[in-house]
């Protein structure tokens, strides 16, 4: 697995870090969830998604609902619902396009995080599989401790209707039928 390109390599060498990052790369990347990694995943209320559009910009999502609303499937993939959102389908439209993903995922109550690289597919029912190719911890000493207060209303899950989203009370005429 070779984790850096030739711009992470330059900086590496002209501040001296390359030991360090070769020695990171041994010790912490890995192809498979840990046990660890798979805690982390499925308590998360939320993560980010890093997609690439056509335009070969990135494109960044926040992706929240329930803690258990991304599930291990296996030890190299993962799965996550998609909800109901403003229909412009930046993130999966990213991925039917270019599979290559990225999800950053950070426990904000005891620091930490968890990066995971790979491809991703998106299901006719929205729903997304990643088959992780690279998973790594980073360094969390600069997260801040926050506390989840609570969760969305407008977050899905068993025995609840989450209420419409105010906004689209502006855009009633072209809402989606359904």
């Amino acid at each position: 697995m070779d984790a850096y390109g030739n711009g992470q390599r330059a900086l590496q060498d002209r501040f001296d870090t390359r030991r360090l990052a070769d020695r990171l790369e041994q010790v912490t990347y890995h192809e498979a969830f840990s046990d660890g990694d798979r805690q982390v995943i499925e308590r998360a209320a939320c993560f980010f998604l890093a997609t690439v559009g056509d335009d070969g910009f990135p494109d960044v999502s926040y992706k929240g609902g329930v803690p258990g609303f991304v599930r291990c499937m296996s030890n190299t993939e993962l799965q996550f619902a998609t909800y109901d959102g403003n229909g412009q389908f930046r993130s999966l439209g990213n991925v039917l396009d270019h599979p290559q993903v990225s999800l950053l995922f950070i426990d904000f109550e005891q620091p930490g995080r968890l990066r995971i690289q790979g491809t991703a597919a998106v299901a006719d029912d929205l729903t997304v599989t990643v088959t992780a190719s690279r998973i790594w911890p980073n360094c969390p000493r600069y997260i801040h401790q926050l506390q989840l207060v609570q969760l969305s209303e407008h977050a899905p899950r068993p025995d609840h209707e989450p209420p419409d989203a105010e906004w689209k009370q502006y855009f009633k005429d072209v809402l989606p039928a359904r």
